[in-house]
């Protein structure tokens, strides 16, 4: 049995010295795993070459053929060098060919990164002119100002929603936006609610004068209770509910507040910042002072320069004190009274659960992205799991903008619109996305 493998095995070897069975060397060679050649393509190149060779033997017979090898290899390094293809001549010959693409069939990350990175994939593109598409985009809180509204009563149905809303919140909203006070109107059970509706108002503004800004919306995301404002733009929520859920919210958040004093604070930064630092610091500052529910981090991701930290009123101290210790570039207190969007508003995060849980959640009609990671709700499931979280979690407005807008560079941007006051919206996409700030339209209110 040995023996007759070793005739086999010899025979085989044999065979494959012989030029016309070269073959059976080659294709173990090239039909490997992960390999781009094929056997067929191989052994047709072989038998080719083979005819060739045929065909030129009489021409070959003094011997050229075989010295040509040798005179190569005993060729000195020098005429190596000067008999080499150049690498730009070498490039030339191997340039692929261009591919011609669809630019509305494309994908909108950059064309050298990683897809699997890219943030644009969480949004959804419609295979048209992006400059025939919108995006509308809503408010905060802290955006509020005595006066505001007062532009918008002339447009259809804006004084019924103040008079709806006044009904529900048990006060006249347009007069507390129309007239204030001011220290009224920025105490945070009142100033949801205003910023709320007199965005919502904006709306009819908007579609009265530019009615394809409204027929032609992709998506939508609000900034904190802007993401209600959207969700009831996407008929996710009626307006009525979500006026009782934002009151809900407004009282919730307002009582969460008074039990720890905490506040918000934003921080300019610098390449060499430590912001998670001083922030890791100004918590052990706190267990110093024997304090409980201790709280310091970032609660609001605006911009690569910008946050907006949010903790109890003697971190935000420590780090205003220690500001040069981490590099930090300047630092600015904000009127609230609490630590929004951290842990500290976990009580408010039940009553809100609770609360839409008896409210009526539909499928959005468009895209409505969450403040939590940027990404578009699915269904009414995740609004009712997510929207609750929204409150204890920081608002990722800078990786929202990515997701809507990150594009390639020879790729247009869709129209975007800021509906309710102010325009810091506008103001943080500017330095999020330049080229997209430049189709940004504040609607004044």
């Amino acid at each position: 049995m040995v023996s007759n493998l070793t005739f086999d095995f010899m025979r085989l070897v044999k065979c494959a010295s012989n030029k016309k069975c070269n073959w059976l060397l080659e294709f173990n060679r090239f039909y490997a795993r992960g390999s781009r050649y094929f056997p067929t393509d191989r052994l047709s190149n072989d038998v080719d070459s083979e005819e060739k060779q045929d065909n030129n033997k009489s021409s070959d017979a003094d011997g050229s053929q075989m010295e040509r090898a040798p005179r190569t290899l005993g060729e000195s390094p020098k005429q190596l060098l000067e008999n080499a293809a150049s690498f730009r001549e070498a490039k030339s010959h191997n340039k692929p060919k261009e591919r011609v693409e669809d630019i509305w069939n494309s994908n909108p990350y950059p064309k050298i990164s990683n897809w699997k990175q890219s943030q644009a994939k969480h949004s959804i593109r419609p295979y048209r002119d992006p400059r025939g598409t919108s995006i509308i985009l809503f408010p905060g809180q802290g955006t509020q100002f005595v006066g505001m509204g007062k532009e918008l009563l002339q447009y259809p149905l804006v004084k019924q929603m103040f008079d709806l809303a006044s009904s529900v919140l048990g006060y006249n909203l347009l007069s507390l936006c129309l007239n204030g006070p001011r220290d009224t109107l920025n105490q945070t059970f009142f100033c949801q609610p205003a910023v709320f509706v007199t965005s919502l108002a904006c709306l009819e503004k908007l579609k009265a004068t530019n009615p394809d800004a409204i027929n032609n919306c992709i998506a939508t995301a609000g900034f904190s209770v802007g993401e209600i404002a959207a969700l009831v733009f996407s008929k996710a929520l009626t307006f009525e509910n979500a006026v009782r859920l934002v009151k809900v919210r407004a009282e919730a958040m307002q009582l969460a507040s008074d039990m720890t004093k905490s506040g918000m604070m934003t921080v300019f930064l610098g390449p060499d910042s430590k912001l998670n630092s001083a922030c890791a610091e100004a918590r052990k500052h706190c267990e110093t002072l024997g304090l409980e529910n201790i709280e310091c981090r970032t609660a609001n991701y605006l911009y690569p320069e910008c946050k907006v930290i949010a903790g109890n009123k003697e971190a935000l101290d420590f780090i205003e004190k220690h500001a040069a210790t981490f590099a930090l570039r300047r630092l600015k207190r904000l009127p609230v009274s609490g630590a929004f969007h951290t842990k500290l508003m976990e009580p408010a995060a039940a009553v809100v659960g609770k609360a839409l849980k008896k409210i009526p959640i539909q499928q959005p009609t468009i895209s409505v992205h969450s403040n939590i990671d940027g990404k578009r709700y699915r269904n009414s499931d995740q609004i009712l799991k997510r929207l609750p979280q929204q409150v204890v979690k920081p608002v990722c407005w800078e990786q929202t903008m990515h997701v809507l807008y990150e594009r390639n560079q020879d790729q247009h941007y869709p129209m975007s619109f800021e509906c309710g006051p102010g325009s810091s919206l506008k103001s943080i996409l500017r330095m999020v996305n330049a080229k997209a700030a430049v189709t940004c339209t504040t609607v004044s209110v």
